[in-house]
């Protein structure tokens, strides 16, 4: 067996290969690999569904999605959030209540508590020859009953144990936090309302061709102006047409006019359309994923 060989079990070196393949068969340490263009979805595709758009929208952000997808996803958050302000108001409204009743208990055991003080004095004539003696007694009497009130209290106060069933301490339900009434965009992670959705147009590369025929190509798309073949190797940007981001920066921010409707445009009416990557390095994309397992420590 030769000295490069991969699988070579005879030399006495551990190499760099051999660790890397253990590693990765032990499950254990960060793994790492390098995304390729199959697991990258296409520039027109939905960033929810990943398929082809057939009524795209789009984010402030840059972010394409199918519109029906995307309003569903806000409707679904809508009603989430709905659901955890009824349990947060109904939590709220139980919290108060048992506030409330530990006010009117606690306000019920002072009266009881001054009653029965009050139940104690014996109320007698004072004798002025013996007041010492009376006040002496009446001294010790309280001093007494606050010691047996005390030694009562410690004595009939449960304390916590795991062994006996009824002192067993219970967990008591987390409390719920108020919930927001922002839905946010599931990849910017920005705020995101219905009526920012941007109507994406994009311009086919033969209008002769039905969308069955069009998403069985590989190149669909050009731009509205220069006619160029758009992909994920491809800066765009979207102006309600889709054209490429050279266009954009030669020819229409020069006199920041629609090419194609004549309309005056500003800096938000330019929208870059946010890619999914392709396997090249110089695309701009992160294409590196990791995935963090356990590790193993001496």
């Amino acid at each position: 067996m030769t000295r490069h060989g991969k699988n070579c079990t005879a030399g006495a070196v551990y190499t760099y290969h051999e660790k890397k393949k253990d590693t990765a068969a032990s499950g254990y340490g960060t793994q790492s690999i390098r995304l390729g263009k199959d697991a990258i979805k296409d520039f027109d595709c939905c960033c929810l569904s990943l398929q082809p758009c057939q009524d795209p929208v789009v984010t402030p952000d840059g972010y394409l999605y199918e519109k029906q997808a995307i309003l569903e996803y806000i409707l679904h958050q809508k009603t989430e959030m709905a659901k955890k302000m009824k349990a947060y108001e109904k939590q709220k409204k139980a919290l108060k209540s048992t506030s409330q009743l530990e006010s009117k208990s606690g306000e019920r055991e002072q009266v009881e508590r001054f009653k029965s003080r009050e139940n104690s004095i014996v109320s007698k004539p004072i004798n002025p020859f013996t007041a010492g003696e009376c006040q002496y007694s009446w001294s010790q009497g309280s001093s007494a009953e606050d010691s047996t009130a005390a030694s009562s209290s410690t004595s009939t106060q449960p304390l916590p144990s795991f062994w006996i069933p009824s002192l067993t301490p219970e967990a008591k339900p987390t409390l719920l936090k108020k919930p927001r009434k922002t839905v946010f965009c599931p990849m910017s992670g920005q705020p995101i309302k219905m009526n920012e959705l941007i109507p994406v147009r994009f311009t086919p590369l033969d209008s002769s061709l039905d969308r069955v025929a069009l998403l069985t190509r590989q190149d669909r798309y050009v731009c509205a102006v220069t006619r160029d073949v758009l992909g994920n190797s491809v800066p765009c940007a979207v102006l309600g047409l889709v054209v490429t981001q050279e266009c954009v920066e030669k020819l229409i921010r020069k006199d920041m006019m629609d090419p194609v409707s004549g309309q005056k445009l500003t800096d938000r009416d330019i929208i870059p359309l946010q890619r999914g990557g392709t396997g090249f390095a110089g695309s701009g994309v992160d294409l590196r994923a990791n995935e963090a397992r356990p590790v193993m420590q001496a």
